[in-house]
């Protein structure tokens, strides 16, 4: 019961925190979405890594080596650690300034003014929900399988569907329940708070975690000794990229891009307190990225060895949370564990607000100055959002061979293939509302069509003509923009002055 009262303790904090911050509540709707844009450098830094490094990049990142071993890291977190940074750079600093001087709050805000469309809403927010919502649901899953794979046979007789192990279900409600609870009460500054926390939680014990794994998986008694018998137990194929093409490489150079078009990623750049806020987000990130990956990739790979002795049926999402369950003791395992929720929770929050705040914003049209129905409609929409994904997740873990890792690269590839959306908004005058229509509509239903084809995911080898999915998407977005773009009217140049002053 130790590893789970330690856990307990963990969510007491973030439930105080939450609480604590809506102390400093102002009692307006900007306080609540954006903080008042008060966010300095640190509380950014700690807010967008937090909110980047998601159940998909611990939990899905090791479950996915252990199942092709090390050139995962090459896949996601080498390209990630370069092209996330420059999109803070190109889109999230024209963005604050953009928000700063016209007051936006959201991305349908800006994309109606730049655009001069006041119905861009209604084809955009249904697509970015629908992107988020899987996004959403790999932190739910990844929440429920960590629990139960720590708390394995700690309850033989409450739950024995479950092999006496805290079911996935409750874990994942349990985690809900207080992300929804904090977000509900502090908003935005609550989720900063909460999100700076919960990342320096996350990093430290993360690297404990690696030492205290590597330890245990390679058995020996020094750490080099231990590191080199890890490596020495894997198969040789999973030591290289052998298993993975070049095509395969360069098609995951474009999932980076889709923090550009994240709608919670969007709303804390909006937070931020001046431009010289950026710099420390953009500098130190791509180390954060290392710190965080190398560890998890590394892990995967290392359990994939026969004599680790991972269960042949246990979920690839169950893996890191069976590890650290094993190879620690009862404190270790807790504070582990801890650690790893801290990393899932830290983007939950941010995309329960997010949603809660674009609904409340762009979908029943409250402003300013209508403070406490917009507050309360926003708290309303958050509540409604987390119970939906909570049934969803509960129909996704029912799915044979769901993969928090491949589920998570689906939304990625929805939101970079809408990537040319808002980079053309920014830096092409050419752009129009018909071309933006229609490019959002052509990557909605391509993304639609392909999944249902991959079978809601779960072929995890599907390509199209050759080529997977997201090269498809991000090429087809990208022409059908420019195509339409080109042969229909652009803005009044009253409207574009405003984007593009000389």
């Amino acid at each position: 019961m130790t590893s789970l009262i330690i856990i307990g303790i963990y969510l007491a904090i973030l439930l105080f925190l939450g609480l604590a911050s809506s102390r400093l509540f102002r009692g307006t709707s900007l306080d609540y979405m954006l903080a008042s844009h008060s966010i300095g450098p640190f509380l950014l830094l700690m807010s967008l890594f937090g909110t980047t490094m998601t159940s998909f990049s611990l939990v899905g990142s090791t479950g996915k080596s252990y199942a092709e071993g090390i050139g995962v890291y090459g896949l996601m977190a080498s390209s990630s650690a370069l092209l996330h940074p420059l999109c803070f750079f190109i889109i999230g600093l024209k963005v604050w300034q953009l928000g700063k001087d016209h007051g936006f709050s959201t991305q349908i805000e800006y994309f109606k003014a730049r655009l001069d469309s006041q119905r861009i809403g209604w084809v955009l927010f249904p697509v970015l929900v629908g992107f988020v919502i899987p996004y959403v649901l790999i932190g739910i899953l990844g929440a429920g399988s960590t629990i139960s794979a720590v708390t394995r046979g700690l309850f033989p007789e409450a739950f024995v569907s479950s092999g006496g192990s805290i079911p996935p279900w409750l874990g994942s409600l349990v985690i809900c329940g207080v992300v929804l609870t904090y977000v509900f009460f502090g908003g935005m500054r609550g989720t900063a708070w909460a999100n700076a926390f919960q990342t320096t939680v996350f990093m430290a014990l993360g690297v404990i975690t690696f030492f205290i794994l590597v330890k245990g998986i390679g058995g020996k008694e020094g750490f080099l000794e231990s590191l080199q018998a890890a490596s020495n137990a894997v198969s040789p194929e999973k030591l290289s990229r052998e298993k993975m093409p070049h095509h395969l490489y360069f098609a995951f150079l474009l999932v980076p891009f889709s923090i550009g078009m994240f709608p919670h990623i969007f709303q804390h750049w909006l937070t931020a307190r001046n431009a010289s806020a950026f710099k420390l987000s953009i500098v130190v990130h791509p180390i954060f990225v290392m710190i965080v990956w190398a560890p998890c990739v590394l892990i995967g790979t290392w359990a994939s060895a026969a004599a680790v002795g991972i269960p042949e049926k246990l979920p690839s999402a169950a893996i890191l949370g069976f590890l650290v369950s094993k190879h620690s003791g009862e404190v270790l395992s807790g504070l582990l564990t801890a650690g790893i929720l801290a990393a899932i929770m830290s983007s939950l929050d941010s995309q329960f607000l997010c949603l809660g705040t674009m609904f409340t914003r762009d979908v029943l049209g409250r402003r300013d100055g209508d403070e406490k129905q917009s507050i309360f409609y926003a708290r309303l929409f958050v509540v409604a959002i987390v119970v939906v994904c909570y049934v969803l997740a509960l129909l996704a873990s029912t799915a044979k061979n769901v993969s928090v890792f491949n589920l998570g690269i689906w939304c990625f590839s929805g939101f970079a293939a809408l990537f040319p959306v808002i980079a053309a908004a920014l830096y092409w005058r050419g752009l129009t509302k018909c071309g933006t229509y229609a490019s959002i509509i052509t990557t909605a239903v391509a993304w639609l069509l392909m999944l249902r084809a991959a079978d809601w995911g779960n072929n995890h080898h599907y390509s199209f003509q050759g080529q997977d999915p997201i090269v498809t998407l991000v090429a087809a977005s990208a022409i059908v923009l420019v195509a339409v773009s080109l042969m229909t009217r652009r803005p009044s140049e009253s409207t574009l002055a405003k984007f593009f002053p000389e």
